[in-house]
């Protein structure tokens, strides 16, 4: 597995801290959206990613709820560039 860079770092943590996945899989798709046009403007790496959690906390928890949860947990991420997350979110007896 490749080291993360810094966003990425940040935001397992911050996930692994809150959530306590049993999995948690972070892919930087950043390149892919080089010349998307949402970017505004927005330059560097670590912009968009596709996070893949297993979790117990989603326990109870609608998609809706679970999609909220998880980009309340990186609102700090969204305020200093992220822009978009693809989320595929589980608890262990739905993975």
């Amino acid at each position: 597995m490749t080291e993360l860079k810094e966003r990425a770092a940040r935001m397992k943590a911050r996930l692994d801290e809150a959530l306590q996945p049993e999995t948690l899989t972070i892919r930087d798709d950043s390149k892919r959206h080089a010349k998307h046009a949402g970017r505004n403007g927005i330059k560097g790496d670590e912009t968009h990613f596709t996070l893949t959690i297993v979790s117990a906390q989603f326990d109870g928890l609608n998609r809706v709820a679970r999609h909220r949860l998880v980009n309340g947990l990186l609102k700090p991420e969204f305020e200093t560039g992220l822009h978009a997350l693809s989320l595929t979110l589980s608890t262990p007896g739905e993975a």
